[in-house]
């Protein structure tokens, strides 16, 4: 029982984080193609996520208490962390925790918090027939107590080329005050861009979806300016016609219209 913490005056509220990007990009052969995945790769090592998810932990005040994560064969990574609302004492952590300390890199990551944990995944892929490909990151940050994902927001939209970005928040439960009266939610949520930096939103058009009886917040964000120079993979822009520049900026806008959306819309 020394292990156990202690939880007395316990918030047992869930509050969870799904935060997902798309980086969308128009590389042209299948040579382009497999340089840009092993380009995105390298770039969003496991690393390079595990550093991501260590300052994404002291942004929202918690403590590591376990850290895996592992690469993948061909492209891919993952990083989890297990985590703690506050430092802990040497005889309240499991001796099988790591605390944050790892020997080989690997490109999938999860932390794991005495109330919460974060995760990350990597996707990147290409269109079989098309001069499209695309890269997907996947971040999960789940709390309890009086640590609160939506902080970490601006930090994470900055961490990545993000040009599409779906966000869902979720309390889940409740806690009871020392009267006993059941409290759903620990503080009123309007939307989650009241957490995005207004300069962010600007570049950005956004779309709420929220369901406030059930504590459900989601909203999604596109780019609101394509800028070919970022876009295009392994080629100058000035060496490239009008015409196909033309061409390479409806195929870019119709790819993040369909991810944007949810559906295909120009198959």
């Amino acid at each position: 029982m020394d292990n156990n913490l202690q939880l007395y005056g316990f918030n047992n509220l869930t509050k969870t984080l799904s935060f997902n990007i798309y980086d969308v990009c128009y590389a042209r052969t299948e040579e382009e193609k497999r340089e840009y995945i092993e380009y995105i790769d390298g770039q969003y090592s496991s690393e390079r996520l595990t550093g991501i998810l260590r300052n994404l932990t002291d942004i929202i005040g918690a403590h590591i208490l376990n850290l895996s994560k592992q690469d993948y064969t061909p492209q891919g990574a993952s990083v989890s962390i297990l985590i703690a609302e506050a430092p802990l004492k040497e005889h309240e952590i499991d001796p099988t925790n790591n605390r944050g300390q790892l020997g080989t890199p690997a490109s999938a990551i999860q932390a794991h918090l005495n109330t919460s944990h974060v995760s990350v995944h990597t996707f990147p892929e290409s269109h079989p027939s098309r001069s499209i490909s695309t890269f997907r990151v996947d971040i999960d940050v789940s709390t309890c107590g009086r640590v609160t994902p939506l902080m970490a927001l601006d930090y994470l939209i900055g961490s990545f080329e993000s040009d599409i970005i779906t966000i869902d928040y979720r309390v889940r439960g409740f806690t009871r005050d020392t009267m006993g009266t059941k409290h759903f939610n620990d503080y009123p949520v309007r939307s989650i861009q009241d957490y995005i930096a207004r300069e962010t939103l600007d570049a950005y058009n956004t779309m709420d979806v929220n369901v406030y009886h059930s504590n459900l917040y989601h909203t999604r964000m596109i780019l609101r300016e394509v800028d070919l120079d970022r876009y295009i993979f392994r080629r100058e822009l000035k060496d490239i016609s009008e015409s196909e520049q033309e061409e390479i900026l409806q195929a870019l806008e119709r790819e993040m219209l369909e991810i944007y959306n949810g559906r295909n819309i120009f198959e």
